[in-house]
């Protein structure tokens, strides 16, 4: 079943991301974001489902001041997922993000050398969050997320927007 975009809180999460992304437009200029398709050596992948948008996603966020891309990937999973990174991820690719803004990135790595700290529990963020069979996503998961685990599947990444 698909979201209905229409419905009350999927128009308050757009409100929310779009209000968030005008102030960080003129508090940073640019935003860069990080994901991680943390891929288990059974082939399933985690998603979290947050609490503000619509859908599974793969986990990750925003890239702060003076921080680097990989250890916010490294925060993210931690806060998130609750996993830890025990290797270098890979990156997958780096995707121009137009439907937040013009000025939005997201960097996506794959995680198969990792360790879960402990089941990740709901949160104010997190909604919950699970490892799924690549071969079975849930129904609601977003459209971005599906291309890019079909990519990684494939081997390589769409040259397109998020």
């Amino acid at each position: 079943m698909r979201p209905n975009p229409d419905h009350p809180s999927a128009l308050s999460a757009r409100l929310v991301t779009r209000s968030l992304h005008a102030y960080w437009r003129f508090a940073r200029g640019l935003t860069l974001g990080v994901r991680a398709a943390v891929i288990s050596p059974e082939g399933e992948v985690f998603l979290v489902r947050h609490t503000y948008v619509p859908g599974w996603h793969l986990p990750g966020g925003g890239v702060e001041a003076g921080e680097t891309a990989l250890s916010a990937l490294a925060r993210e999973l931690g806060e998130e997922a609750r996993i830890a990174l025990s290797g270098p991820p890979t990156l997958h690719g780096i995707f121009f993000n137009a439907k937040i803004s013009r000025r939005d990135h997201v960097l996506v790595y794959v995680v198969r050398a990792f360790r879960v700290l402990e089941p990740k529990r709901p949160d104010q963020e997190i909604a919950e969050a699970r490892f799924f069979p690549l071969g079975r996503l849930p129904g609601e998961t977003s459209p971005a997320t599906r291309r890019r685990i079909e990519e990684i599947l494939r081997g390589s990444p769409t040259p397109e927007t998020w």
